[in-house]
């Protein structure tokens, strides 16, 4: 099965290629953090129970809280095709498999 260099390298596919760490234990770290800043998230809330746009700052520009929103919405996925961007750039990779190209399975 072919592969492109930016596959091989995700958390996933390096878990699966050590056999001797157990599935669970690999994901642990991966898992507690994103319970953690749910935590946070959660508690934040409870210092913010109002709605954003009962807030003084929101009522003195209202343009803010539209703007905090689409940067909530929109910043992590550009984040992450700036990630794979830069791991194609860096292998020299134009979204196919190198390998499968070259008859290499």
């Amino acid at each position: 099965m072919c592969q492109s260099t930016i596959l091989t390298e995700s958390p996933a596919a390096i878990v699966l290629a050590h056999h001797n760490t157990p599935l669970w234990r690999a994901l642990l770290g991966p898992w507690l953090l994103a319970l953690a800043l749910s935590a946070a998230l959660v508690a934040a809330g409870q210092h913010w129970p109002s709605p954003l746009l009962q807030q003084a700052w929101a009522q003195a520009n209202p343009g803010l809280p539209a703007l905090l929103a689409l940067l909530l919405v929109l910043l992590p996925p550009a984040l992450m095709a700036a990630l794979l961007l830069a791991r194609m750039r860096r292998h020299h990779d134009r979204g196919e498999s190198i390998d499968c190209a070259h008859g290499e399975r």
